[in-house]
């Protein structure tokens, strides 16, 4: 009599330990993506476009890094929405998060959004990626460097004072130097001239391909590919 409930107990043991096998093979099959992005922080990336906020600003050169993304954005179906210290949307790829963000502090205060979103998501430093102008290169030449100094943009001044390194991504878009001497400040916040304005769909097509590169092929096969095209 014993050894029969012995024998039920064990059955029912057996059944019940299947059942979970099935419900857990069933999760995993079903929901892959959800365990890899929470457990795994290096599929999780932080992409910022520096600029300020305004329409008055909205096509001025020193907000290359909103318009990059805005034609990101537009190109996949995203929908910027306003977070803390910035707008903010996700795009998910093979397996990857980006998570894109236009600061909301005006250029100059950039890096308090940045350090506060790669905290908040537990995004480690080396999957940092921000965008901004670069008025020592020509019109939409492309630089990209893994560390340097801030180049006199006070973006990416206050981004590594913020952060106490000079050791991120970031993505430099040329916009030329065509300005008199003390006019820097008047040609960054004025607006592409016709020329720029022709030439800019290409350049933001490359500027999308660039940001896939960097989640999906890594920091150096993006320097390698598309540096000075």
């Amino acid at each position: 009599m014993e050894f029969t409930k012995f024998q039920d107990a064990f059955v029912f043991l057996v059944l019940l330990l299947h059942m979970i096998a099935q419900i857990l093979k069933s999760i995993f099959r079903t929901k892959p993506l959800f365990f890899l992005e929470e457990k795994d922080p290096m599929k999780k990336f932080l992409v910022v476009g520096l600029g300020n906020i305004g329409t008055e600003y909205t096509e001025t050169r020193h907000n290359i890094g909103f318009k990059i993304l805005d034609a990101f954005a537009k190109k996949e179906s995203l929908t910027f929405e306003p977070q803390k210290l910035g707008a903010v949307t996700t795009y998910k790829i093979k397996g990857r998060t980006i998570l894109f963000l236009q600061p909301s502090t005006y250029m100059n205060l950039s890096g308090k959004a940045i350090r506060y979103w790669l905290e908040k998501e537990k995004i480690p430093l080396e999957n940092l990626l921000v965008i901004t102008d670069d008025i020592n290169l020509p019109f939409g030449t492309i630089r990209v460097k893994t560390k340097g100094s801030d180049g006199g943009h006070n973006g990416l001044k206050d981004t590594q004072n913020v952060l106490q390194t000079t050791s991120y991504n970031r993505y430099r878009f040329g916009v030329g130097a065509d300005f008199g001497k003390g006019r820097q400040v008047d040609y960054v916040l004025g607006e592409w001239n016709q020329e720029e304005q022709e030439k800019m769909p290409e350049r933001l097509e490359r500027s999308i391909e660039l940001i896939k590169s960097f989640v999906l092929a890594g920091i150096k096969t993006t320097m390698n590919h598309f540096n000075n095209t």
